[in-house]
Order: C-alpha cells, then structure tokens, then sequence
C-alpha cells in the first residue's frame, strides 16, 4: 500500500501556494467524487468559494473510486476521495491528492436500539458473522442484520477492512449488500435490528444511534487526538501536473486558513490540525494485524 509522505506532502502544497494567476482559462469548477467529503466540508467550502470569487462549483457524488479516476483522467477538475489512490490500477496513476480533513468511521444502530458500545474485536467478529445476535452486544435477543456497500473499492469498506482486518479482501457476512453507504445508512434508520458503519461526516446527519467504539464517542475532540481509533484522510484529487489556475486556486484555499476554518466549522478536523495522526495511526495497522493473525489462528 502506498504509505503517505509528510515531506512530500508539505512540497506539492508549498507548490501549489506559491502558484498564482488571475487569467483562469475556466469559469465553472467540476467537482465529483465521494458523498461524505461532500458533506464533511466541500458542500460549504464551494459555497464560500463561490461567494468570494463569483467562480461557480458544480458538485456531484459517485464515490471515491469514480473521484480519483475521473480527476486522474481529467473529465472533472477535482475529485473528492476518502482512500488513497491504487498504483496498480492504471486509471488512478495520473491522480495527484492533497488531504485536507480528517473523517471516521462510524458504527451505527438504530436510534431506538439499547446497545451504545462495540469493542475493536465485537466489530471484527460481527463483520466476520462470528457474533450474530444483539444479546452477545447486551442488546436484545434478536439477529444482528449487518448493512455493507457492494465491492471492495470503496472508501469506507476498503478504511475498515484495512484498519479493522488488515486484509483488502476480507470478505464480510452482511444481512444486506447495497450499492452505497447512503443506503447503508438509510436501510439502519429504518431497521431495528440493523448495524452498519460508516463516515461519520454522513452517518451524523441522519437519526442514528453512533456507538462508542472501546468506550470512545467519535467526538471531534476524539478524532483530533487519535482516542477514537478509526479514522482516516478526506482528500481533494487532481490530475498529475494539473497547472490550471483556477484548479490550483480552489486547492490554495481549501489549506488556507479561512478553507481550513470553514472545514472546522463543519465539525470536521482540518488535516493541518491533526498532523500527529499520520504516525499514529501505525499503532491501527498493528492493531488490525494483530487481531488478523488473532482471527486467523482461531479459523
């Protein structure tokens, strides 16, 4: 997996900062790509943008897989994705990303459902159709009917199986296999007995009951310090050596100060404020190899 590079990092920003132009050779920002950057921060970040320069921003959804690959192909000017890029898939080796915020993922139930808690290894077993009753969580007795997004690609299912299994191809024993975490978190709201997982930037906007994970809400404090353990990147993605003014534009002021104030405003951690996450998060990847090898053994 392609690991991220904080120095690298700082240089294409510090590129992108010190580019300037007023001649924009567009007048309309096409952006596409995953439904909860959008309602992390980019839905309010392109409104200010449009306010404060008259440049219009079209949103679109798709997911994360079609943001990356439709930037690196440059059929949209940015992207928005919630996983990295994939080198071995040709169609996303042109796509240049710069993250911008910090997301989590979230277990949730519906709002009348007693249980508030899941451990690390409770997620993992429910995933892997070990725990399939609502008793074994202090719930009631009744089946645990598990909501998952179809493919392997995705940002949320491709986040959790990496920090939870540690295996890209982790196969899940869901109830219900739909087409996006939309309808994840819509089928949940409306079953009683249903559980998914999804971004919190999303999950929250809905009435859903968002469960601790090891005794810890997904808080922004939380997530700002790492106590809340499953969290990742939110990125904007463009085509690799994209010189667009206005493109580069946009960028500057999504990592600007006032871009990261809007971000913050929205409940979402600005990257710049977190930074210690990146090393952090090693201690995830350990974690989910350990209970991999933990799950394996027990097979």
């Amino acid at each position: 997996m392609k690991r991220f590079n904080p120095g690298l990092f700082l240089i294409s920003i510090f590129t992108v900062l010190i580019f300037n132009s007023s001649a924009y050779a567009v007048e309309t920002l096409q952006w596409a790509g995953c439904g909860i950057s959008k309602k992390a921060f980019m839905s309010e970040l392109s409104k200010a943008y449009t306010q404060k320069t008259g440049i219009e921003v079209k949103l679109s959804g798709g997911g994360a897989t079609k943001g990356i690959r439709s930037a690196a192909k440059g059929t949209i000017h940015i992207g928005g994705a919630c996983r990295v890029s994939l080198e071995q898939h040709p169609e996303e080796r042109d796509a240049f990303q710069i993250p911008v915020a910090w997301d989590a993922l979230v277990a949730f139930v519906h709002k009348d459902n007693p249980v508030n808690n899941v451990s690390f290894k409770q997620l993992n077993n429910i995933y892997l159709g070990k725990i399939t009753n609502w008793k074994e969580l202090g719930g009631n007795d009744a089946p645990i009917e598990l909501y998952v997004r179809r493919g392997k690609l995705s940002g949320v299912g491709r986040t959790l199986r990496e920090l939870v299994f540690a295996n890209y191809n982790q196969e899940f024993k869901a109830t219900y296999v739909v087409k996006s975490s939309g309808p994840v978190e819509k089928g949940v709201v409306k079953n009683i007995n249903g559980l998914g997982v999804s971004g919190i930037s999303s999950a929250k906007k809905r009435p859903l009951k968002l469960l601790k994970l090891d005794g810890k809400a997904p808080t922004y404090e939380n997530i700002k310090n790492g106590s809340y353990a499953l969290y990742r990147p939110l990125y904007l993605v463009i085509k690799r050596g994209n010189k667009t003014p206005l493109v580069r534009d946009f960028v500057k002021y999504a990592v600007s100060d006032e871009g990261q104030d809007i971000i913050r405003s929205q409940g979402t951690v600005p990257y710049a404020e977190a930074l210690h996450l990146v090393m952090k998060q090693l201690d995830q990847y350990e974690r989910a190899n350990t209970e991999g090898l933990s799950q394996t053994k027990a097979q």
